[in-house]
Formats: C-alpha cells, structure tokens, sequence
C-alpha cells in the first residue's frame, strides 16, 4: 500500500538512538552526522519505490559526503512478515549495492516511531544542530525510476542546509510502501 509522509516541521530535533548497522558496528546518531548535516533515510529491501532508486539514493549520498552532509539509512520493516527485510538481507543488500554508509536494523521500531516514519523510503533531512529542515522525496520517481535528467530534490535540499542551515520551504513528499509494523 502507498503511504506518502507529513510536510517537514521545521526545526524538530532528532530523537536520539543507538542500532546495530550490517557493518558489525553500532551507531549513536552523533555518530553519523556530517559537520554540515545528516540524511536519515528510512528504506527497506524489498519495496518497490525503494528498489527503483536504490542506486540513485546511493549516488546522492556520496555527493552529500562531499558536501559535508552524513548519511544513514534505516530498515524497520517486520521481518518475520517480510522475509526480504530480514537483518541478513540488509547486509547482503548493503554489499551488492556498495552502501558506504551505515545500514541501520531497527528491529523493535522504536526509531521509526519515534520519527515518525511513514513509507519506504522516507527521508529526513537535519541541519549541523540536527534540526528537521527536509522532509521530501529523492526526486520525482515513484515504484519506477524517473529519466536521469530528473531534478534531485533531497540533494538540491540538503546541498542548501549545508550552505545556509535552511531547507526550502516547498517541498515535496516522498512515496512509497508503508511501514511494515509489528501486530
């Protein structure tokens, strides 16, 4: 089923969590903001909207390294309802696709729901004091990707907190698969 996010509210501070990530590490969320910024991004492995941009969110969040920008995506999804979301699946997804950034398991939901997490993918966008500054989508495709040429949205947005602290006031929701929650 399609879920589409709330607009950004600006200034919202990131609730704070510790989860393990298909690296063998585990991570605060001080831990993966960039001096610029950070990026959560609520995925899964086995959505169809996420799988159409898999190597688009990948490009974006190296070119948002570039800018000072860290990132971190986070599967929530109830894995014993879907299988593909399983922890081992993360990693070996984390390893085809060449995720350089952590892959978060948030197993019992708690990050999910303490952000407020709607679909897959979902991204967050924080400025350097991790307040909510985007709440958008990637870029203009849906459960296909959109023509290369498509605007980048999340880039063009974060690319802005990082200079100026601010998101763009326009912004445009992200679509995709529900959340997977546990009964």
């Amino acid at each position: 089923m399609a879920a589409s996010p709330p607009v950004c509210d600006f200034g919202w501070q990131a609730p704070d969590f510790r989860l393990p990530a298909t690296d063998d590490h585990s991570y605060a969320l001080n831990d993966l903001k960039g001096e610029n910024g950070l990026v959560i991004a609520f995925i899964c492995n086995h959505c169809p909207y996420v799988l159409a941009v898999i190597d688009r969110i990948v490009r974006d969040a190296s070119d948002l390294s570039a800018l000072g920008v860290g990132f971190a995506a986070i599967c929530s999804n109830d894995a014993e309802s879907h299988p593909a979301d399983s922890f081992e699946n993360m990693a070996k997804m984390a390893r085809e696709k060449g995720f350089f950034f952590p892959y978060l398991h948030d197993e019992d939901q708690r990050v999910a729901r303490a952000y407020g997490a709607a679909c897959t993918p979902d991204f967050f966008g924080f400025n350097a004091d991790l307040e909510l500054q985007y709440r958008g989508r990637l870029d203009a495709s849906r459960a296909r990707a959109a023509p290369e040429d498509t605007r980048r949205d999340l880039y063009e947005a974060m690319k802005q907190v990082a200079k100026t602290g601010e998101g763009p006031r326009e912004q445009v929701p992200s679509m995709g698969c529900s959340i997977k929650w546990k009964e």
